[in-house]
């Protein structure tokens, strides 16, 4: 079988996609496939030859394109299956306002929060009370993500994400445990536990990709009772998105409360991200996941 493997892209998240393709092509190679990679940013205009070309394509891209929609909707026009979800539901998955959106209406516990599209005027001030949570409504890996007091620093935080993206969700601070929740098919993976290091205040960039920087323990040491509602949440977020194949949910827990952030449609795929660890939690090493994923996306 030929698998196109697309990676890199034009996002924050570039580095981040092309580091995780390095494992994903030895896998694929070591499992007999006949590897074609293709950095989406250099040859946008071959994709639909490419696609033509192959039997299968591995989409590991963060952010968009990748995680909007664009390239699976360009492989389906062209007649190419994937690994995950499609079009849409990536789409709504990628816009954190959109999912919260849903998540409420289906009953599932989020952070308060408020939208920003555009630059407020001077006498603008937010619906919530300070601390605040202030990230891009688009994208992932944290980028951009920070956390503000004041005014001045909410300011601050919003012109420098609408200066580049579109869009500013702001949300309710909520302390408690970070833990993330995968979903591999039709069963849901055991929850992680994530402990951001000393420099960190949260599970940001630097902790979650420079080594050493975040403890992530698998499975997550906490009641059963805890894991089962997490693992049937992040299942609910799934399905409820309409999401394909597999997912990973974002949650703070705070006492009995559990709040749903986001959920990433194409997880980190070394064999040391969040995900890896889930599967391999259950007897699913990196060669038979990347395996898994390409039976679920010919089904």
């Amino acid at each position: 079988m030929r698998v196109l493997l697309i990676a890199g892209g034009w996002s924050a998240e570039r580095e981040v996609s092309l580091n995780g393709a390095n494992f994903i092509q030895k896998a694929l190679e070591e499992l007999g496939y006949e590897v074609i990679f293709f950095d989406l940013a250099k040859d946008l205009e071959k994709l639909p030859k490419m696609a033509k070309e192959v039997d299968f394509a591995f989409i590991n891209l963060h952010g968009s394109p990748g995680e909007d929609g664009l390239v699976q909707a360009m492989l389906e026009r062209f007649g190419c299956p994937y690994q995950g979800s499609g079009p849409g539901p990536s789409m709504i998955a990628l816009n954190k306002v959109c999912s919260k959106i849903i998540f409420e209406e289906n009953e599932i516990n989020t952070p308060k929060w408020e939208f920003v599209p555009i630059m407020p005027g001077n006498d603008w001030t937010p619906k919530l009370d300070f601390p605040l949570v202030v990230k891009p409504n688009t994208g992932g890996s944290s980028v951009d993500i920070e956390m503000v007091e004041d005014m001045d620093s909410l300011n601050k935080a919003m012109k420098r994400i609408l200066d580049q993206r579109e869009g500013v969700l702001i949300e309710e601070r909520i302390d408690g445990m970070e833990i993330t929740c995968g979903v591999l098919g039709d069963s849901p993976l055991p929850p992680i536990l994530i402990e951001p290091g000393s420099k960190s205040d949260f599970f940001d960039y630097y902790s979650k990709y420079t080594k050493g920087a975040a403890k992530e323990i698998c499975p997550a040491p906490i009641s059963e009772d805890l894991t089962k509602r997490i693992m049937e949440l992040a299942f609910k977020c799934h399905n409820i998105l309409g999401l394909s194949g597999y997912s990973r949910t974002d949650f703070i827990v705070r006492g009995d409360e559990i709040y749903a952030l986001e959920v990433n449609t194409l997880p980190g795929m070394t064999e040391t991200s969040l995900l890896p660890q889930e599967a391999a939690a259950v007897g699913i090493d990196f060669k038979s996941l990347i395996k898994r994923l390409i039976e679920l996306g010919l089904t």
